[in-house]
């Protein structure tokens, strides 16, 4: 059963039914006993009224009444068999006091009282008791048949009052939508149920905030991939209306290059929904920082001989990190793009890994013309770029490196270079 309502009422109902029939046994036993002692002293009373006014029946109809209700006899002092209510002998003569006998097969309860040399003797039969309780006994029980059904319907209503909030809960939830995400109403909640409500409350928020933030990303998406497709789409057609062979190269060679700047920007765009939270992929694993640094020096250094930049790494500590490679790959190569793009052709980028404590501090460092102090928290905004810069770039690649940099608890710096350029410090905590 997963319903929680059929589940505690179950639970409660089962444990009710069980206490009713505990109780049940229990009063039964009781009144049989009670109604037992009730009997013999009846058979008492009857030897003593024997005693005290003898054995008389105005007729035979009596006679016959009385057999069916108990038997009735008398012996004298010489242990004579006096009288006795039935035909045959009855049961055997017993000492004074209370005696339960088997007799022919069935079970007696007998009284016996010696009063002036007779013996009076009281006997009936257990069944026929029992026949005489077994009428009375269900009136016994109805009040607490009444009881345990007027319970288990007060615990219906009880248990249905105190799933209400849950049905609430429920409610407004099916309530909310993309574009209405606020936060569940808490007033009067039970504690049991206020911490769900507060747990989902953030979970609202949360959902929210990547909701907007996916709106915000595919907005600047859109916007930025506008402009280079339009230039892509005007080189495409100048080439071709391009008259002469040469017109036709030059035209195919800013297409080329239109094309590859498309390209980088969908590349980052992708770089970047990787990094969303929801898209994460918590597998922190130890990692040689080191080697991976010395990798991705190796894997721009095509792209430096190309400008013509000593792209070379410094001093480099060995140092095992917690991580995970690819975003921290993309970290570095991105930081090194960068470099590279802003550093001028005969130019240098430096690399260097070092050990401060329980972190680990990456530093890059180029020769490139730097960013002002003042717009050096602003670049790390998606799509932000630098104004004045005819670098092409997406603006997303120091954005790219803060959320990497956040997910493995770390932060990044930006400070001038000794160069005159740009000094990057990427702290990452060891664990």
């Amino acid at each position: 059963m997963s319903s929680i309502r059929g589940r505690l009422l179950l639970w409660q109902i089962s444990a009710l039914m069980l206490t009713g029939l505990l109780v049940s046994i229990i009063t039964y036993l009781l009144a049989w006993d009670a109604f037992n002692k009730i009997r013999d002293y009846g058979l008492e009373q009857i030897a003593y009224s024997v005693v005290r006014h003898g054995v008389q029946y105005d007729n035979d109809e009596e006679v016959r009444n009385d057999r069916g209700q108990f038997v009735s006899q008398i012996w004298t002092a010489d242990n004579s068999l006096f009288f006795s209510s039935i035909d045959d002998a009855g049961p055997p003569k017993q000492s004074p006091g209370l005696h339960v006998l088997e007799w022919q097969g069935t079970e007696w309860r007998i009284f016996t009282l010696q009063e002036g040399g007779m013996t009076i003797q009281v006997a009936t039969t257990s069944a026929s008791r029992a026949r005489k309780f077994a009428a009375i006994a269900p009136w016994l029980l109805l009040p607490l048949v009444v009881l345990v059904v007027v319970l288990g319907l007060l615990i219906r209503a009880a248990v249905g009052r105190a799933l209400a909030p849950l049905q609430q809960v429920r409610a407004e939830v099916s309530q909310r939508g993309v574009s209405s995400l606020h936060a569940l109403d808490m007033h009067d909640m039970p504690d049991e149920v206020a911490p769900l409500v507060a747990t989902l409350n953030e979970l609202l928020v949360r959902l929210d905030e990547a909701l907007i933030a996916q709106r915000r990303f595919i907005a600047d998406a859109a916007h930025e991939l506008r402009s280079p497709l339009t230039a892509v789409k005007l080189q495409a057609q100048l080439a071709s209306r391009a008259n002469t062979q040469s017109e036709r190269e030059i035209a195919l060679a800013q297409l080329t290059g239109g094309v590859d700047r498309a390209a980088h920007l969908v590349e980052q765009l992708l770089h970047m929904a990787r990094l969303e939270p929801s898209a994460r992929q918590s597998t922190f694993k130890t990692l040689s920082l080191d080697a991976l640094i010395k990798k991705v020096v190796a894997d721009f250094s095509a792209q430096a001989d190309a400008r013509d930049i000593d792209l070379g790494v410094g001093a480099c500590a060995a140092i095992n990190l917690t991580g995970q490679a690819d975003s921290l790959y993309m970290l570095l190569g991105n930081l090194l793009d960068n470099a590279l793009r802003y550093s001028p052709t005969g130019g240098r980028v430096d690399v260097e890994l070092g050990k401060e404590g329980n972190q680990a501090v990456i530093s890059v460092y180029d020769s490139g013309p730097g960013i002002p102090e003042a717009e050096r928290e602003r670049v790390f905004e998606r799509f932000y770029r630098v104004a004045g810069s005819d670098v092409p770039g997406s603006g997303l690649g120091l954005s790219i490196v803060r959320q990497v940099a956040v997910m493995h608890g770390g932060h990044i710096e930006l400070n001038t270079a000794t160069t005159g350029g740009l000094a990057v410090r990427v702290v990452l905590p060891l664990h």
